[in-house]
């Protein structure tokens, strides 16, 4: 039986995580799952695949949770093939940006950019390493960010920046280590029913029957992980720095 590729997810507890953890262990992924928060409920359904889950509790935002998260990995496994940069928190309170807390700014900040970029730092050095023991095999970082990444919200402008951020470290790492074979992707979200967005559901089942989207739903965890499944299992090995939007078409603009 051949050995099977590992993809390390992060914000893997709940709502788009897990989702992703769940297919990425039906195309028949080991996973390592990286949270804050327990990742119980996610790893038995990665086993219930019939597929090894390392639970791993840290901060994205920590270097020494990320360091040790690496280090159980190389342990259990041996390899890292996918790295799924999912984490991402929002404002705490929606602020104007004329009255928004540099708190606020740095933590937003630090969890979904600079943790993300410095873990996906580290996780690429690993793959250089690796890439010459495994010459052929597929690996690829998938960076999930959001339609915030160029849509304006005055209420949650650290939001915004932090996920714009991370579109343009999606394009550094994609330029950096595309003559490695390895490819680098931005999964670009828009209205996804998750715990994240339940405060405003209300709001959105408006605007979207009111044609904010073309395709007139809710976005499902789901549909954001079948992006990334594709992305892990090689499906799109001419392309990196890609941006992959799973909005519904809200990104098109229609007269």
């Amino acid at each position: 039986m051949d050995e099977a590729s590992v993809a390390l997810v992060t914000g893997a507890a709940r709502g788009i995580g897990a989702a992703v953890a769940a297919k990425l262990a039906e195309s028949q992924f080991d996973l390592a799952l990286f949270d804050v928060l327990e990742c119980t409920d996610t790893a038995a359904a990665v086993r219930n695949a019939g597929r090894q889950a390392l639970c791993l509790k840290g901060d994205v935002a920590a270097p020494a949770d990320r360091a040790a998260a690496l280090e159980q990995i190389e342990s259990a496994f041996g390899r890292l093939d996918v790295l799924v940069n999912n984490a991402g928190v929002a404002p705490k309170i929606r602020t104007d940006i004329l009255e928004a807390s540099e708190e606020s700014y740095d933590r937003v900040m630090s969890v979904n950019l600079k943790g993300p970029y410095f873990l996906t730092q580290a996780v690429a050095n690993r793959m250089l390493r690796q890439r010459r023991q495994r010459p052929d095999d597929w690996m690829c970082i998938v960076n999930i960010s959001s339609m915030s990444a160029y849509t304006a919200s005055p209420s949650r402008g650290e939001y915004c920046l932090s996920k714009a951020g991370v579109a343009m470290a999606t394009r550094l790492w994609a330029a950096r280590l595309a003559e490695h074979g390895i490819g680098v992707y931005e999964i670009r979200p828009g209205i996804i029913a998750t715990d994240m967005t339940a405060p405003v559901r209300k709001k959105y089942d408006k605007l979207i029957a009111e044609g904010l989207t073309p395709i007139k739903r809710w976005g499902r965890p789901a549909d954001v992980a079948a992006a990334v499944a594709a992305c892990a299992r090689g499906e799109l090995k001419f392309s990196t720095g890609e941006v992959i939007n799973v909005d519904g078409g809200f990104h098109l603009r229609v007269l």
